[in-house]
């Protein structure tokens, strides 16, 4: 695969690496512990954080073609993705979960995703959960008229995008014992753990229940790298119900860390990554002495 810092790319100008940035907490300070937030959500403004680590070597891949993903309604991933085709004179298509959705109004997430020229494919729930399955993928692809675009995988994680991720693990060497990032498909975890330096260790935090990334991860780093790679885990406990589930007390604290940290806190996964860790360092989970590094991977929407 070709470098993703291709002239297109690069005249983006991603801020790289993104900045490592100190505060001080007192439930974290209480333990001894230091934390450090990786500054990911600075490094562009439209393609941020692990969005850009993930869609930049898949966009090198697609090599012009029009590229293909999918999301739900409020998909972080769909946004990025348009915005991406928006900015390279990319051709997207968002194939979208729930066909219900079609006749109705756009959200204001897929109506970002139009006005960025991305062309939007509703499917029923049931085609869409079967989208792995080569035959699903291409009736799919022929109903949306891009049997020849490039395909991107639900949430960007794919073996490129789990390559591309590595990098971020080798900017975090020396600033942590232990590095955490909220999950959704669990790529950026296998690329992060891949790049960290031997005594690191990597913590996954899902924002999806069901507890399934554990075996998603390792099958990413398989198709990536060839076999496991770094030390890392996951923990269950801080999905809060789900995806896309923020109830009164998630949204308390996050809105109490922005206050301490004047740090604008994206509820969907940075704040249960968040929540997570302060939990995790009242537990005694990081030894006295050590730092933990918080991985930002986005900002509030709109």
């Amino acid at each position: 695969m070709t470098s993703p810092d291709t002239p297109g790319l690069a005249a983006l100008h991603p801020r790289l690496p993104s900045p490592v940035q100190e505060v001080v907490d007192g439930r974290f300070e209480r333990r001894g512990v230091r934390l450090l937030l990786k500054r990911d959500d600075l490094i562009h403004p439209e393609l941020i954080g692990n969005k850009w680590r993930k869609l930049a070597p898949n966009l090198t891949t697609a090599a012009g073609r029009t590229v293909v993903t999918f999301g739900g309604a409020w998909s972080n991933h769909l946004r990025a993705t348009a915005a991406a085709g928006r900015l390279l004179g990319i051709p997207t298509v968002g194939v979208v979960r729930g066909d219900e959705l079609a006749g109705r109004p756009l959200n204001p997430s897929l109506a970002r995703c139009a006005a960025h020229g991305m062309r939007l494919h509703f499917v029923d729930r049931a085609t869409y959960r079967r989208k792995s399955q080569p035959g699903a993928l291409a009736g799919i692809l022929r109903a949306a008229d891009a049997e020849e675009a490039y395909v991107v995988p639900e949430g960007g994680s794919n073996a490129d995008a789990v390559r591309g991720c590595r990098a971020l693990g080798v900017e975090l060497r020396g600033h942590a014992e232990s590095v955490a990032v909220a999950c959704g498909t669990g790529g950026t975890l296998a690329g992060l753990a891949a790049g960290l330096a031997p005594g690191q260790r990597a913590l996954g935090v899902p924002v999806l229940k069901g507890g399934f990334l554990t075996a998603g991860t390792e099958a990413l780093q398989r198709a990536a790298f060839g076999g496991p790679r770094g030390t890392w885990s996951m923990d269950d406990r801080f999905h809060f119900g789900g995806y896309a589930r923020v109830p009164a007390e998630l949204d308390a604290f996050a809105a109490d860390f922005e206050h301490r940290h004047g740090l604008p806190v994206e509820r969907l996964y940075v704040a249960k990554l968040l929540y997570g860790l302060v939990i995790l360092a009242g537990e005694g989970a990081f030894p006295r002495g050590t730092s933990v590094a918080a991985v930002i991977t986005g900002r509030p929407f709109p």
